[in-house]
């Protein structure tokens, strides 16, 4: 089964950035599309960015658009979400998995915690 680590979460200021990195047991390029997903206090998990095997094609939603960039590099095993001009609302544990309904998602990794306050 795979083993998801997502790491880079921290503690900023409104304004600033973070880079969040997932890596795997396995291989990304065996598990295909892959999406960042977050899941806010008290709030439902919920689809980020998205991003394809290749890495050509992405998808945000739209509290992500124009601040956030999803990317992976095959090579190092590893998906990466840039993430700008964070706001107060960003606040959410960030998690990376396949790309599919989160609610269909059965095993998740532990998540980072990224918190946006003054």
């Amino acid at each position: 089964q795979v083993q998801w680590v997502e790491s880079g979460g921290g503690l900023v200021q409104p304004g600033g950035s973070l880079k969040l990195s997932c890596t795997t047991s396995g291989s990304i390029m065996r598990i295909g599309n892959m999406a960042w997903y977050r899941q806010p206090p008290g709030q439902e998990r919920e689809m980020v960015a998205s991003v394809s095997v290749a890495g050509s094609a992405t998808t945000y939603a739209d509290h992500a658009k124009g601040r956030f960039a999803i990317s992976r590099d095959n090579a190092k095993n590893t998906m990466y979400l840039q993430m700008n001009n964070l706001k107060a609302e960003d606040t959410a544990i960030y998690y990376c998995n396949e790309l599919n309904n989160p609610r269909k998602i059965e095993k998740w990794g532990q998540g980072t915690q990224v918190t946006v306050s003054l």
